[in-house]
C-alpha cells in the first residue's frame, strides 16, 4: 500500500497499451534503514536512445488513432514508465502497469489488467523479469530489442513476442564472419547477464563446429569493476588480434573506458547489435580503440513523419507543461518531473540513426492489428466497443497477425514469437572531418538460402588501426603442403606444429591433418607434396660396377681363348695330350661360355633374359664340372691301368668320356626344361626391400627348380672334389689331380660363400654377387687346371716330354 508510481508519459484511451523503457540510466536508491517510510526511487541522466523509443511509440499510437482503416472508432491510450535501467525500478514499473496507479485498502481485485499489452523492455535481463512477472496473467509483452535466445522458450515465456530476431542467428552469424575472414584464433568477452551469457554460449558452440578456437572467454557485469579489470588484463596478455564483444551497451561503455585508460589498441573488435551503432560510444578518444570495428546492426529504416513529429508535435502533446501559462515558478513546478527530458527538446540530430524505432513502430501496429481482429472491426460499422478483451485473447491474436507496415516491412511472428533475422554488417569509419560513421559493408538475412545469407564487401572495410589490409589472427601459421598438423599438448586444436610428412607420404593441401601414403610404385618427392614414380634399380651396363664386371668377364674370355690357342699350337706335346686333350678343349670351351653367361645377368631384366641367365648358368657350369669330373676319372683309371693285368681303360676310353660329359649335361638340361615348363623365372618389381625405389629383378619362379640346378652343380663339384682328393698322391711327376683338387676347393668355397652373400645383398648387388661368384669360380678353374700346364709349355719346355711326364728321367 505504498505511494503510487505514476507513468512518465501517459494518455487515456478506450484501450491502453503499456510501455517500459530505460529513459533514464542512473537510479538513486533511498535509505532503507527501516526507521521511516522509504521514499520513491528517483532516476537521472537521460538515455537518449530509449527516449526516442518512447517517442516512436507515441507517434505510432497517434497515427493509428487518426487512421480510418485500423481501429476506426477506438482510441488507444498509453502509459509509459521509466525503468531507469535497473531491475528494481523495472519490477516496480511492471507492477504499476499491471495494477494501475491507485489501489485503496479494501478494494477487491477485478482480475482485469488496466492495459492489454506492454511494449518493452530494452535489455534482455529486464525483459526476462517483465515476462516472468506478467506471464501468469497472460499479459502480452512485445520487445523491440531483447534478443536473448532464452526468451524463445515458449514454455517459460508463452506470452512474449519481439519485433527483432533472437540472438541464435546473431551468435551464429558472428562465427560465420570470423570464419569468412579466416580468423581461427579469437578472444571473447560478454556481459554477465541473460543477453551476454546465452549469446556467447551459442557463439562458442558454433565456433567449435566451424573450427574456430577461442583463446579466452571472459565476462563481467556493469556493477563489477574488479571483474572488469581482470577482463582487461586478460585481453592485454592475450595473443589474439580479434575480440568478439557480446556486450550490452552499458558494459561496452565501461570496457571502452578501461581500454582507453590502459591504451590497449590494435584489436579488431567484432560487435553485436546492442552497441555497434550506439551513438553514446562515440567520444573524442573512442575511435582510437574501436576504429575499424565490425559488427551486426538492426537495419536502419526511415519511418516517414517521425522526424517532423519529434521536432514539432511531440513536445506539445506529451509535455503540456512546456506551454503552461502563468509565471515561471508555476511552469517549473509542473515540469519538475520532466526537467531531465526538457533539455533534449532541441537535440534531434540522432533521429536518422534510430535503428530500433521501426521495431517499436511495428510492435505497436502488431497490437493494433490484433485488437482490430478481436473487436471485429469493419469499415462501415467500426469496432464493437462493448466487447471485454482479455490479455490472453490478445496473445492468441498476436500469433496470427500478418501485415505490412507503410515502409514495406512484412510483420509476422514465428513459433518462438520472434521475427526473421535481418542484420546489416557495419564498419566504424572516420570521415575526413573527423566524425565517425557506421558504414554498411554487408548484410545477413536468415530468410535467404544458406549459401546466400551472408554477404560482405571486403573492399569497403577499414580495419583496426586504420589499416587497409585485413589483420591476421591465428594461433599457428598454416602448414604448407608437404607437412601435416600436429596438435600441441594441452592447447586448442588451432595451436599446432607443422610436421614434415614421412618418407613415402605426401600432403598436397594447406593445413592437412594427415599425410597420405603414396601408391605402391610411387614415392614422395623431396618437398613431400607430390607422389612421383619410384626410381627403378637394376644392374645396367652403364654403371661403373657393371663395367668392371664386364671387363673381367671379357678378360676371362680372352685368357681362355689364349690358353686354347696355346694348347692347340702344342696339341701334340705330352702335357696337352695328358688326361685326354679333348676334355681339355671342351673344358676351355665351357669356361668361355661360363665367362660369357655372366653378361646375361647385366641389363634390364626381361622375360627372355631371366630364363636365359639362369639356364645358361646352370648348363654351362654342369658342362664345365662334367669335363673336370671326366679328367679326374681318367687320372684314377690311368693309375689302375698301370697294374699288371688291368684292363680298366677300355671301360673309360674317349667315347665313354664324351658320353659321360653328355649324360651329366643332359640331366641338367632336363632339370632346366622342367623348371621352365612349370614355373620359369620372370622379371619382378620388388617393392619390399627398398621403400623409396623399385628393384627390378628376376624372380626365380620356382625356388625348387633353382635349388635343383644349384644342387646338381654342387653334387658334381663335391663328387669331383672327392675323386680328385683321392688321386692327389698318385705317383706321377705331373699329377693333374692335385690341381683339380685345388680348383674344386676354390669352386666349392666360392659357391658356399655365395649363398649367404646372395641372400643378404640388396638390390642390384644381389646380381653383382652372383656374377662375381661365376667369374671367381671360372677363374679358379682356369688358373688351377691350366696355369701349371701353360707355365711348363712357355717357361719349362724341357719338362714337356713323355719321359719327364712318366717320371723316367735318369738322375745325374
Amino acid at each position: 500500500m505504498g505511494d503510487p508510481k505514476h507513468a512518465l508519459l501517459s494518455k487515456d484511451g478506450d484501450i491502453n497499451i503499456g510501455g517500459l523503457f530505460s529513459i533514464r540510466s542512473i537510479e538513486l536508491l533511498p535509505s532503507f534503514e527501516f526507521i521511516q517510510k522509504p521514499q520513491l526511487l528517483s532516476c537521472s541522466s537521460v538515455n537518449l536512445r530509449d527516449f526516442r523509443m518512447a517517442q516512436i511509440m507515441i507517434f505510432a499510437i497517434e497515427e493509428i488513432n487518426r487512421s480510418e482503416q485500423l481501429l476506426p472508432n477506438v482510441s488507444i491510450g498509453y502509459k509509459i514508465y521509466d525503468s531507469c535501467g535497473s531491475r528494481l525500478s523495472s519490477m516496480s514499473a511492471t507492477l504499476a502497469l499491471m495494477n494501475g496507479q491507485e489501489f485503496a485498502a479494501g478494494d477487491t481485485c477485478n482480475r482485469q489488467s488496466p492495459i492489454h499489452a506492454i511494449i518493452g523492455e530494452t535489455e534482455s535481463s529486464a525483459t526476462v523479469i517483465l515476462s516472468r512477472t506478467t506471464g501468469p496473467f497472460k499479459i502480452p509483452v512485445i520487445s523491440h530489442s531483447a534478443t536473448c535466445e532464452c526468451l524463445s522458450n515458449r514454455k517459460d515465456y508463452p506470452s512474449f513476442f519481439r519485433t527483432i530476431a533472437s540472438d541464435y542467428h546473431q551468435s551464429r552469424a558472428l562465427a560465420y564472419i570470423v570464419k569468412y575472414f579466416g580468423w581461427s584464433w579469437v578472444g571473447a568477452v560478454n556481459s554477465d547477464n541473460d543477453y551476454g551469457n546465452n549469446g556467447m554460449a551459442i557463439f562458442l558452440k558454433t565456433a567449435q563446429e566451424e573450427g574456430i578456437c577461442v583463446e579466452y572467454s571472459v565476462k563481467f557485469y556493469r556493477t563489477e569493476p574488479e571483474q572488469l579489470q581482470k577482463v582487461v588484463d586478460t585481453m592485454k596478455r592475450s595473443t589474439t588480434k580479434v575480440v568478439i564483444a557480446f556486450l550490452s551497451r552499458v558494459e561496452m561503455v565501461n570496457l571502452l573506458e578501461q581500454l582507453r585508460i590502459q591504451n590497449i589498441t590494435g584489436l579488431q573488435v567484432i560487435g553485436v547489435e546492442a552497441w555497434t551503432t550506439a551513438k553514446s560510444l562515440i567520444t573524442p578518444n573512442s575511435f582510437h580503440v574501436l576504429g575499424g570495428s565490425l559488427g551486426f546492426a538492426v537495419r536502419k529504416i526511415n519511418t516517414d513523419g517521425f522526424s517532423d513529429y519529434v521536432i514539432k508535435a511531440f513536445w506539445d502533446s506529451a509535455f503540456p507543461c512546456s506551454q503552461a501559462e502563468g509565471n515561471s515558478s508555476q511552469v517549473k513546478l509542473n515540469c519538475r518531473r520532466y526537467q531531465d527530458l526538457l533539455v533534449l527538446k532541441n537535440n534531434n540530430e540522432d533521429i536518422p540513426e534510430q535503428r530500433y524505432a521501426s521495431n517499436v513502430y511495428k510492435a505497436v501496429y502488431a497490437v493494433a492489428h490484433s485488437l482490430h481482429s478481436l473487436l471485429k472491426c469493419k469499415k462501415p460499422e467500426g469496432c464493437k466497443k462493448g466487447l471485454a478483451i482479455q490479455p490472453q485473447q490478445v496473445v492468441e491474436a498476436l500469433k496470427k497477425v500478418n501485415f505490412t507496415v507503410k515502409f514495406g516491412d512484412h510483420v509476422w511472428f514465428d513459433s518462438t514469437g520472434a521475427t526473421v533475422a535481418q542484420y546489416e554488417v557495419v564498419n566504424w569509419q572516420q570521415n575526413s572531418d573527423g566524425s565517425i560513421q557506421f558504414k554498411p559493408v554487408g548484410y545477413y538475412d536468415a530468410s535467404l538460402p544458406p549459401d546466400q545469407r551472408f554477404v560482405v564487401n571486403t573492399e569497403n572495410i577499414i580495419w583496426a588501426g586504420g589499416q587497409l589490409e585485413k589483420p591476421r589472427s591465428v594461433c599457428s601459421e598454416s602448414c604448407p603442403p608437404g607437412t601435416r598438423k600436429a596438435a600441441q599438448k594441452g592447447r586448442p586444436v588451432c595451436c599446432y606444429d607443422c610436421i614434415l610428412c614421412a618418407e613415402g607420404e605426401i600432403s598436397n593441401e594447406t593445413d592437412s591433418n594427415n599425410c597420405k601414403q603414396c601408391p605402391g610404385e610411387y614415392w614422395s618427392n623431396a618437398e613431400k607434396n607430390k607422389c612421383v614414380l619410384k626410381a627403378v634399380e637394376f644392374l645396367s651396363f652403364t654403371e661403373v660396377m657393371s663395367i668392371v664386371l664386364v671387363f673381367f668377364s671379357l678378360f676371362g674370355v680372352g685368357l681362355t681363348v689364349l690358353v686354347t690357342i696355346l694348347f692347340y699350337s702344342k696339341k701334340d706335346t705330352p702335357i696337352v695330350k695328358a688326361n685326354n686333350s679333348e676334355l681339355s678343349f671342351l673344358l676351355l670351351y665351357s669356361l668361355t661360355l661360363c665367362f660369357l653367361c655372366s653378361l646375361t645377368f647385366i641389363g634390364r631384366p626381361t622375360e627372355w633374359s631371366c630364363m636365359l641367365r639362369h639356364t645358361a648358368f646352370g648348363i654351362t657350369f654342369v658342362l664345365c664340372i662334367s669335363c673336370v669330373l671326366g679328367k679326374t676319372i681318367v687320372v684314377l683309371m690311368a693309375f689302375k691301368a698301370t697294374f699288371p693285368g688291368s684292363n680298366v681303360m677300355k671301360w673309360f676310353g674317349p667315347v665313354q668320356q664324351r658320353l659321360s660329359v653328355l649324360a651329366f649335361t643332359l640331366i641338367q638340361v632336363l632339370i632346366c626344361v622342367i623348371w621352365l615348363t612349370i614355373a620359369p623365372p620372370f622379371p619382378h618389381k620388388n617393392l619390399e626391400y627398398y621403400k623409396e625405389k623399385i628393384i627390378l629383378e628376376c624372380s626365380l619362379g620356382s625356388t625348387t627348380g633353382f635349388s635343383a640346378v644349384l644342387g646338381y652343380i654342387g653334387l658334381l663339384a663335391v663328387l669331383c672334389f672327392i675323386l680328385a682328393f683321392l688321386a692327389r698322391k698318385l705317383p706321377d711327376n705331373f699329377n693333374e689331380a692335385k690341381f683339380i683338387t685345388f680348383s674344386m676347393l676354390i669352386f666349392c668355397a666360392v659357391w658356399i660363400t655365395f649363398i649367404p652373400s646372395y641372400v643378404s645383398s640388396p638390390g642390384k648387388f644381389t646380381v653383382a654377387v652372383e656374377i662375381f661368384a661365376i667369374l671367381a669360380s671360372s677363374f679358379g678353374l682356369l688358373f688351377c687346371i691350366f696355369a701349371p700346364k701353360c707355365y711348363i709349355i712357355l717357361f719349362k719346355p724341357e719338362q714337356n716330354t713323355k719321359q719327364h711326364m712318366m717320371g723316367k728321367i735318369p738322375q745325374s
